[in-house]
């Protein structure tokens, strides 16, 4: 899960890169606009996947403060 939970967030921030700097979304224009139904069930999988990377931040710093 946070392996598929990076990967969503990699791809999220990559798109918002190329919105930032060249005014494209690439997810839109892949599947049918920002109002098509793949593109915002891709929008909401990348959201719950930052969402879910929140939670690596914690887990790490357990791990080092246990061992």
């Amino acid at each position: 899960m946070d392996t598929i939970a990076l990967i969503l967030s990699i791809i999220g921030s990559l798109n918002w890169g190329l919105v930032g700097i060249f005014q494209f979304d690439l997810v839109a224009w892949l599947f049918g606009g920002q109002d098509g139904v793949v593109s915002r069930i891709i929008y909401a999988l990348v959201g719950l996947a930052g969402l879910w990377c929140i939670t690596l931040l914690f887990r790490k710093g357990q791990r080092a403060m246990n061992e």
